[in-house]
């Protein structure tokens, strides 16, 4: 299936074999908690929906995500993937994924810049009519250095907030050129991938990385959407005294309507035992929030990319640098004062050495509402308009139904009495 220069993985580790075997035993573990998936693999199998598809992929590629990719694999497509962050990459199960005849994946842990941005052009080399991103760094490169391609592509997902933003950007200024759905925005992701997944995951994470309690400590959280929301909450129920930081009026009134404090940044980081950026910006945390930290103050980061704490200003303020713990690195300060810094500051709950990103349940809800939009962008992409679209209720509803019904959950339904009052307006009072 290759068509690049750029070596798979199999050419970066020693022992690809044992690796495939490690990762495969992963995923299995992770496939047996996640019942959208499974559901979805019998109708996919059996259907061959995205036969003829080739999908090109860049995300945490993780035992979580294989499950994903191998879905869309035996839904009848051929599928190139690599990383989306240079630290979350499971090399083992990159490994499993590339032994599979279907797939081909590039990613691998650890890689630096150059490395990275020539796995996503390797995975670009395949000529995808189908991109699914967590980030958006594939479609940017695919727009920017592969336009030939834009008009044999027949759409896009994006999953997380970074993306989204970004793809709004882009979209704004009508240099979207084909569809992408977001699924980041539909309900069955951020009730629960963005405020379970994110607030459990980095926060056991942080406690793994550091052996250290959440219990009487400040917890400063920056930003109040849905991922510092489920930070907070999260945070909170482990007895930590919550700070929110916000630039929007209306997240940090609803914070204080919550509970919790809220704060300017350079008020919350004199204070904090913990800052956790949760914003997708840049420059939350930096050099003035510095002077006032207290020592041995830990610093992480929930968003997407490695820019929400400015490093390169806190490197040139210290003294020294260090590894403190495996994914801690210290910076100590003229004054003595020791900053430290969780997984380089990238997307702790991925990056980690520790980390293992969101829990599977959640994944499985998140990849689900994928593969979906995916077998939708087959069936359906000719329906669509550049640009970005929402996730069609219907596929959001067939989500949380196969998630209900694997739970052994019932519920109501409207009579046709109740439907027909909604859909009306002339009833009156």
């Amino acid at each position: 299936m290759s068509k690049s220069a750029y070596p798979p993985v199999a050419s970066h580790i020693d022992d690809p074999e044992d690796a495939a075997t490690e990762g495969r035993r992963k995923m299995d573990w992770a496939l047996q908690h996640m019942p959208i998936l499974q559901s979805l693999r019998e109708e996919f199998e059996t259907e061959q929906p995205l036969d003829g598809e080739t999908i090109g992929m860049a995300m945490h590629v993780e035992a979580k995500t294989a499950n994903l990719v191998e879905l869309l694999a035996l839904g009848g497509a051929e599928v190139a993937i690599t990383g989306c962050n240079p630290l979350s990459t499971h090399d083992d199960v990159s490994a499993a994924l590339d032994a599979h005849e279907n797939i081909t994946s590039y990613a691998v842990r650890g890689v630096d810049d150059e490395a990275y941005y020539d796995a996503i052009d390797a995975v670009i080399d395949h000529e995808p009519t189908i991109t699914v991103d967590d980030g958006m760094d594939m479609i940017a490169a695919i727009h920017e250095d592969h336009p030939e391609l834009i008009d044999t592509i027949v759409g896009g997902c994006e999953e997380t907030t970074t993306g989204v933003h970004r793809l709004r950007a882009m979209d704004d200024d009508g240099a979207l050129e084909y569809p992408v759905f977001a699924v980041n925005d539909t309900p069955m992701k951020t009730l629960f991938d963005n405020v379970h997944g994110t607030g459990e995951s980095s926060l056991a994470t942080i406690a793994m990385t550091t052996n250290l309690s959440f219990a009487g400590k400040n917890v400063v959280v920056a930003g109040y959407g849905y991922c510092g929301k489920g930070v907070a909450k999260k945070a909170s129920g482990q007895n930590a005294n919550v700070i929110v930081t916000e630039v929007d009026p209306r997240k940090a009134l609803e914070a204080h309507m919550e509970g919790y404090e809220v704060k300017p940044m350079k008020e919350a980081a004199a204070e904090a035992d913990l800052i956790i950026t949760t914003t997708g910006n840049r420059d939350v945390v930096v050099e003035e929030h510095f002077e006032v930290m207290q020592d041995g103050v830990l610093l992480a980061n929930a968003g997407h990319f490695d820019i929400e704490i400015d490093l390169d200003a806190l490197s040139e303020k210290a003294v020294d640098t260090y590894e403190a713990r495996d994914g801690v690195e210290a910076y100590e300060l003229p004054d003595g004062r020791r900053l430290n810094v969780l997984a380089e500051g990238r997307l702790v709950n991925l990056a980690a050495p520790i980390a293992l990103g969101h829990p599977v349940e959640v994944m499985d809800q998140s990849f689900g509402v994928q593969a979906v939009c995916v077998r939708e962008l087959t069936a359906n992409g000719d329906e669509y308009a550049a640009g970005v679209h929402d996730v069609p209720d219907d596929l959001d509803r067939e989500i949380a139904e196969i998630k209900l019904d694997a739970e052994g959950v019932d519920h109501d339904s409207l009579s046709d009495e109740q439907r027909d009052y909604l859909d009306s307006w002339d009833h009156g009072t």
